[in-house]
């Protein structure tokens, strides 16, 4: 009666370890080289040949054990003072951390089925519900504070609107923007040299209320000196400004 073997029940030589490793129960750590090998050589043979790319894996780990178990069967040197090492450690280690694997896939793999089990529903809460806000009790927010805690509280808050202002740009004045136009001037200072034919460049100033129209009075002056509308005159240095209308009254 001929054995027939579904290669796809081993994953790869190492799957094919661990299953003799279950079927003959023995342990991972403490693996009958021989008699793995063994089995492991008759399920070779009972490979198809045509599965050439699934056979040469099989065959590289069929080496392998090959080497462990003549390896193990050599005497051992006895001019070596440490103690030898197992020549199945390298393969212990591998098929510890494949079994480590295979246990996290199959981990995975219930953990998608189960997954799949569960079904999840839209929130469909009604807009009064979600904004609804439960009346807050300032009594029992408070209830626990004493005087001195809200003093505190109410210190620190004072203090963080403190800390928001500027120290340098706080000072400075409110800056409001003032409508003064040439045209305007101009006009203003026209009927004022009408009204007052001759007047002090220095009162004329002094009737100013901001810098700005003091600025905009000066250029209107020089404006109307040009226009000769206006004479300027001063008898000595330092002395007051002279302005003279020459437009009739």
């Amino acid at each position: 009666m001929n054995l027939e073997f579904k290669l796809q029940v081993f994953e790869g030589p190492l799957d094919l370890l661990l299953h003799l490793l279950d079927k003959n129960k023995v342990s991972i750590y403490d693996i009958p080289i021989v008699e793995i090998t063994n089995q492991y050589m008759d399920y070779i043979r009972q490979m198809k040949e045509n599965d050439l790319n699934i056979m040469s894996e099989f065959m590289v780990m069929a080496a392998t054990l090959l080497d462990i178990k003549s390896r193990m069967l050599l005497p051992a040197d006895e001019t070596e003072e440490d103690e030898a090492e197992d020549p199945r450690a390298e393969l212990v280690q591998q098929l510890l951390e494949y079994k480590l694997y295979k246990c996290m896939a199959f981990e995975l793999k219930d953990r998608q089925v189960d997954a799949s089990k569960v079904f999840y529903k839209e929130p469909s809460i009604p807009e009064e519900v979600a904004a609804y806000q439960p009346p807050i009790d300032t009594q029992e927010l408070v209830a626990d504070l004493s005087l001195n805690q809200l003093n505190d509280i109410f210190k620190s808050v004072l203090k963080r609107q403190k800390d928001k202002i500027d120290p340098i740009r706080s000072k400075f004045g409110e800056i409001k923007k003032e409508e003064i136009s040439m045209e305007d001037k101009m006009s203003y200072l026209t009927d004022y040299a009408m009204a007052h034919r001759s007047f002090s460049f220095r009162q004329l100033l002094e009737k100013q209320s901001s810098k700005l129209e003091i600025i905009v009075t000066f250029l209107a002056i020089l404006e109307l000196m040009k226009a000769g509308t206006i004479l300027i005159s001063q008898e000595h240095t330092f002395d007051d400004i002279k302005i003279t209308s020459k437009l009739a009254a």
